[in-house]
């Protein structure tokens, strides 16, 4: 009986463990708040500046490519908004050049995105 048990909370155990996933960590810094659902982190660069956004919120219904598209959305804004603030202009970044990292926590229904990119001064 007690082996029976002891192999249920094993399985009980790496169900939970298996049922969560956190996106990859591209930035080496703190993260600021841009609303409530992104932060974000801006390195300065000779040519530009990387910029690396941490996407979350609640989804009852797993929805990864409506996270995603927030993202990359929430990406490009603040990247235009950071050349904006320093009164200069970045070219078009390629969305093929962005990083991207989902995960998803089955136990709390956050599915969250992590995206990196470069914008380069025009």
């Amino acid at each position: 009986m007690k082996i029976i048990c002891y192999s249920f909370c094993h399985l009980v155990i790496l169900i939970v463990v298996a049922g969560c996933a956190t996106p990859v960590n591209y930035a080496n810094q703190p993260l600021s708040t841009y609303d409530k659902d992104t932060e974000y982190a801006v390195e300065n660069q000779p040519d530009g500046f990387s910029i690396t956004v941490y996407y979350s919120r609640y989804q009852m219904i797993p929805e990864s490519q409506a996270v995603l598209a927030a993202c990359k959305s929430n990406l490009m804004a603040l990247a235009w908004e950071i050349a904006d603030r320093k009164s200069k202009k970045i070219q078009p970044i390629n969305e093929q050049r962005i990083k991207i990292s989902m995960g998803r926590n089955g136990l709390s229904g956050i599915t969250s995105c992590q995206a990196t990119a470069i914008a380069k001064w025009e």
